[in-house]
């Protein structure tokens, strides 16, 4: 493709644009309304996923070691553990750090838990962390069937309820994504195929003196890269603005550390990438759509 061809192709889609103003002007209105919408979702989604990874990450199995354990037993069971492909971290912990642990736990009423330490009921644990937070279940039931794995504590009952949960949220948000961006499809492809409509005799003389399938089809491609691009200016910035003043507002509020929000710098940029790509992605591929159907050349 030469230049001037190009620069005539840009000129066609740009006129278009005007000559189809009302449904330009919707078009663009329901991409900015969808990736507005998609905006917010992936800021909310993200946020989300970013707490439930820390929560997941802080999932971990504790197997109390049987008090009737040698050290050999011990380094036995260390071994079994180990070689489970799906363990990723073993930690020891005695049971004289397992008492201290549950003294700090309880803070001032801890102290009362100090009459143990002559005759120390707790057992010694293995702390098990896998590389997947989903395999802990798995991975927990296989190490209840080893010798001297007197218990083996993973927040059963908990942790299945947890998983579930944000398996359903992660569906759901992706779902309504999907659909929003089919609808802005559907409208861009709707456009253009008024365009076409309107300029079928046009095509038409085209056709007769020679022009290729490939030079009618590129204004009709670049029109949905506008559509889709200028859909986007708005959502973008309106997302970068309002995540800037939340995240200053709420980053110094929030001291639970599963509570942090995403930085401003980088995700928000990459937010503002996505949602510019998605507007020219989902713009190209209306128009792609419309012209394979009802172009008649």
């Amino acid at each position: 493709m030469t230049v001037n061809t190009l620069k005539r192709h840009l000129r066609e889609s740009i006129k278009s644009l005007g000559r189809n103003g009302w449904m330009t002007f919707a078009s663009i209105s329901a991409v900015t309304v969808t990736l507005l919408l998609v905006g917010v979702f992936l800021v909310v989604m993200l946020n989300m996923n970013n707490f439930a990874k820390k929560i997941e990450n802080d999932v971990e199995i504790r197997v109390h070691i049987d008090v009737t354990a040698t050290k050999q037993d011990k380094e036995a069971l260390k071994a079994q553990i180990d070689a489970i492909p799906e363990v990723k971290e073993i930690k020891y912990s005695s049971k004289e750090q397992e008492l201290q642990n549950l003294i700090k736990s309880f803070g001032e009423e801890g102290s009362s838990f100090k009459l143990f330490e002559q005759d120390n009921p707790l057992s010694d644990v293995y702390i098990v962390k896998t590389a997947k937070p989903t395999d802990t279940i798995k991975v927990a039931k296989k190490i209840e069937t080893f010798k001297f794995a007197h218990k083996v504590k993973y927040g059963q009952g908990q942790v299945e309820k947890l998983f579930k949960t944000l398996k359903v949220a992660r569906n759901i948000g992706l779902g309504l994504i999907l659909g929003l961006l089919f609808t802005a499809m559907f409208l861009i492809s709707n456009t253009i195929k008024i365009t076409i409509f309107a300029r079928r005799r046009e095509i038409e003389i085209m056709r007769l003196v020679g022009a290729t399938n490939s030079f009618i089809r590129w204004p009709f491609f670049l029109e949905g890269l506008w559509l889709g691009l200028l859909g986007a200016v708005i959502p973008v910035t309106l997302i970068l603005i309002s995540y800037y003043n939340v995240y200053a507002f709420l980053e110094p509020k929030l001291t639970n550390p599963f509570l942090k929000l995403l930085p401003f710098s980088p995700f928000a940029w990459q937010i503002a990438f996505i949602l510019g790509a998605l507007g020219a992605c989902i713009g190209v591929w209306g128009s792609m759509m419309s012209v394979r159907r009802f172009l008649k050349v």
